[in-house]
């Protein structure tokens, strides 16, 4: 698989002096074309630091970031971020359909060819009907598929998602990580999706880099062993998303030093069970 995006000993430090704290710490990774990459790691250690760095919203202390071989030095045309926080991300002042068009703008591309591209993108995230509604009239689902829509209308090569969907309640999160893997698979776009949740990695993942508390380091590189057609009850209750899940825990130290993974695992996947079958 080519590589499309490569950091290279990457390292970031804030301020300087005695007060001076390092976020990311020599982070070497490469990210396939077509691939789904999911970063993982404790809250606070530096995830959303290294995506703004990849992003080129802030210049790293020392390494690189290339894409298709360039060098980043300033946020390219052809990567689409989506935040957390989608409430902040949109412009309320502006129409679902102008949401969506607006980074367009900025581009030359004409108007006929921006609505064209807005619908599209409002029609792949199952929110066609929707475009002169305002984000204050729509959920917090509807309006995180809006920054989706938003970011698919610029036809990036690389998609990155920062905790994207850590805002909404549990159905709606489904619903969306459903929705990036039905996206990803069609548009065989590129999507490097940051979160602290363990069990999403998994569920989105090709693979898992998996990071170490502040400053963040890599602790490990993880190939996801579960089919390409996934769902929300039969994958999440496979034996190898229930492995790789508990890897990833102990990884990262879940719980306290007495915690045994294993039966922590196995009691999860029962209940999940038991949810299911009533």
């Amino acid at each position: 698989m080519t590589a499309m995006l490569e950091v290279t000993e990457l390292r970031h430090t804030y301020g300087s002096g005695p007060s001076a704290h390092t976020a990311v710490e020599n982070l070497t990774f490469t990210v396939g074309t077509g691939e789904l990459a999911c970063i993982v790691g404790p809250s606070g250690c530096g995830k959303s630091t290294l995506l703004r760095c990849i992003a080129g919203l802030i210049k790293p202390s020392d390494g690189a970031v290339s894409l298709h071989g360039d060098l980043i030095e300033r946020t390219p045309s052809d990567l689409a971020v989506v935040f957390q926080d989608y409430s902040r991300s949109l412009y309320p002042w502006l129409s679902v359909r102008g949401n969506v068009e607006f980074p367009l703008r900025s581009r030359n591309i004409s108007r006929a060819e921006r609505r064209s591209r807005a619908a599209e993108a409002l029609e792949w995230v199952g929110l066609s009907g929707a475009g002169a509604k305002y984000p204050s009239q729509l959920s917090g689902g509807m309006q995180q598929r809006v920054a989706i829509a938003r970011a698919l209308a610029c036809q990036p090569s690389l998609l990155l998602m920062d905790e994207p969907f850590a805002s909404v309640d549990a159905q709606t999160r489904f619903e969306l990580e459903d929705l990036l893997l039905r996206v990803r698979r069609e548009h065989d776009t590129t999507v490097l999706v940051v979160t602290h949740d363990i069990d999403e990695s998994v569920y989105l993942g090709d693979r898992i880099l998996v990071l170490s508390g502040s400053p963040a380091r890599l602790v490990a590189d993880l190939e996801v062993p579960l089919p390409a057609e996934r769902d929300q009850v039969t994958t999440r209750t496979d034996e190898g998303f229930v492995a790789l899940r508990s890897k990833v825990a102990r990884l990262l130290n879940v719980g306290k030093p007495s915690l045994d993974v294993e039966k922590w695992a196995a009691a999860e996947r029962e209940s999940l069970s038991e949810v299911v079958s009533s």
